[in-house]
């Protein structure tokens, strides 16, 4: 069955109009992914990206020790956004990256079982309950990152006031290029370094998609394979981090800029994605009160 909901969670993720939202939705039987493919077969939708709606609140943080060689980001979510902004609730986030840092757990349960190196006699949990009980909003810590080198560079970047914490680590380059690199990975949303590290299963579906896109345009199958060869490549631009184009300088591609440095590994942490927020109707509220 298609509901409202369905047809208005496929417009946010395409930006398709309602009307062929709705259409594929009933030839896919409600099936949002399928009908997601469908919609960019026809090119309909452009997005190429199903991120879910992003709208959990509270903070990334990320901190690196000071030699550079470790350093942790870490994503700790709230129930509203002026949590986020109490000076309270900044410095358990900053604790927290700080612990992963130094203990390295494997888990966010290990990490939560852990003594606290900001308080003695307490594990990261028993702090993590007293500030829910002080600041008076579920708090929860949803997903971290952690990296390490001996022969590299440990890199960070906040954006928006705990937004998005970017960490990269980076061999043969200097303080000032993993910081750039760590920005152009804020702002275009790479999910690989390189095109080896694509998964076939993924390109596959990828080069199915652009064929049948290439077809409905009313090209032959022949010409269809020659033109999604080269469309695949701003598939890699998009997703690849070194195959994108550097945000301070377009007219080069982030492996000009890299040189002989190697980005070996790099994580995004963006407050709230994924996470879709309940939407809370005040009126209907009010009206059951009064009723």
């Amino acid at each position: 069955m298609v509901t409202a909901s369905l047809v208005k969670e496929l417009r946010e993720k395409t930006g398709a109009g309602m009307m062929d939202c709705k259409k594929v939705l009933t030839e896919t039987d409600g099936d949002l992914e399928k009908a997601t493919e469908l919609l960019r077969e026809r090119g309909i939708a452009k997005a190429a990206k199903k991120s879910g709606r992003i709208a959990a609140e509270g903070l990334v943080e990320a901190y690196v020790s000071e030699d550079g060689k470790v350093g942790a980001a870490v994503e700790v979510n709230s129930e509203t956004d002026f949590v986020a902004k109490n000076e309270e609730f900044k410095t358990f986030v900053m604790d927290v990256a700080k612990q992963i840092v130094k203990n390295n757990p494997a888990t966010v349960e290990d990490l939560l079982a852990e003594p606290s190196i900001a308080e003695a006699g307490k594990t990261v949990k028993d702090i993590l309950v007293e500030k829910i009980a002080t600041i008076g909003e579920n708090i929860s810590i949803r997903r971290f990152a952690r990296f390490e080198t001996t022969n590299g560079l440990v890199e960070k970047y906040i954006h928006g006031d705990g937004k998005i914490a970017v960490l990269v680590n980076i061999e043969n380059g200097n303080k000032e290029l993993a910081k750039d690199i760590c920005m152009q990975i804020a702002a275009a949303r790479p999910e690989y370094v390189s095109r080896e590290q694509v998964p076939a299963e993924r390109l596959e579906k990828e080069k199915e998609i652009l064929k049948a896109q290439t077809m409905n345009e009313g090209k032959p199958e022949a010409i269809a394979e020659k033109i999604v060869a080269g469309r695949i490549n701003k598939f890699y631009e998009e997703v690849c981090l070194v195959d994108q184009e550097f945000v301070k300088d377009p007219s080069m591609k982030v492996s000009q800029i890299l040189k002989d440095a190697k980005v070996v590994e790099f994580a995004r942490l963006e407050k709230g994605e994924g996470i879709e927020k309940k939407e809370e109707n005040f009126a209907e509220e009010v009206m059951k009160q009064l009723k």
